[in-house]
């Protein structure tokens, strides 16, 4: 190849990159600019509202002026809930799947299994928690049932999710832990989980803020009312979280201010879940101050 050749070669290169990485920088604020629409469209209309009387009044089915409190008490117990059952089974069995699962045909077909489960619609795990507790167990429609559907919901992406934060340690950080003479527990323990922390806490913050804002599942398993009491820790009481109630209030509710409370119902559900997301951020800002020292 000649040097006016070669040069020329050289220059579309340079022309490809730069086209490709404007295009990439225009496609990066779209998304950005999309998501600081829905934000601003969702919060400006929801927050000017919002009063602590509203978030611990109960709702009212006629008059106006009702709140959202013991929905929302009850979507952070049911979130607590699911989440207490998802995180020790996804997480153990990310683990076992990465670290001791033989590699044989039968692992790969459960792997198969497990991202086939999370691609699943809730609406089918709702259904498979109303024949399990509804119908077999005759417990009715309970923050239980709603709880336990959700970690089933939760568990196949927490579990794959984990599996690949495990997979990408690098295996000779492994090798020099068990060159020092740690067992291979000790070495999951010290070395492995505070590397794949962040995979982990990723995907523990994307199951938490959607079993926040399930609706499908809850309003299945745990029903569309509530036991009338703010603070009810009766595992077996009726559970409508907050995104069932916002579905209900939009779309059936005969409140004069039906639309003002979705409104505050839909801000108060985008800014816990941000929150959320926050609040999970935490743990790994504090293990990267430690992996820095």
């Amino acid at each position: 190849m000649t040097p006016t050749a070669q040069s020329r070669k050289t220059q579309r290169s340079l022309a490809y990159n730069k086209l490709a990485t404007g295009a990439f920088y225009g496609l990066g604020a779209l998304v950005l600019l999309l998501i600081f629409w829905l934000l601003f469209t969702i919060l400006s209309k929801g927050l000017p509202g919002l009063t602590l009387e509203f978030l611990t009044k109960l709702p009212e089915d006629i008059d106006p002026g009702g709140g959202i409190g013991p929905v929302l008490f009850n979507s952070f117990y049911i979130l607590f809930l699911s989440l207490a059952i998802s995180i020790p089974i996804g997480v153990g069995a990310g683990i076992y799947m990465a670290e001791y699962a033989p590699e044989n045909k039968f692992t790969e077909v459960l792997r198969i299994c497990v991202e086939s489960l999370s691609s699943v619609p809730s609406i089918v795990f709702g259904m498979l928690g109303l024949a399990i507790f509804a119908e077999y167990f005759q417990i009715g429609l309970t923050i239980l049932g709603g709880a336990v559907s959700l970690a089933f919901l939760n568990l196949p992406m927490l579990a794959r999710v984990t599996e690949e934060a495990v997979r990408a340690v690098p295996h000779d950080v492994k090798n020099a832990s068990y060159a020092l003479g740690t067992t291979k527990f000790q070495c999951i323990r010290t070395v492995v989980l505070p590397m794949a922390l962040q995979g982990i806490i990723t995907g523990i913050c994307l199951v938490a803020g959607r079993a926040f804002g399930e609706s499908a599942v809850i309003l299945l398993t745990a029903g569309l009312s509530t036991s009338g009491e703010m603070w009810d820790f009766n595992l077996f009481s009726p559970g409508e979280t907050l995104a069932v109630h916002l579905w209900y209030v939009q779309s059936e509710a005969i409140v004069e201010d039906a639309a003002s409370i979705a409104q505050r119902s839909a801000a108060v559900l985008v800014v816990v879940v941000l929150l959320i997301n926050l609040l999970f951020r935490i743990p790994l800002w504090i293990n990267n101050r430690k992996l820095k020292r």
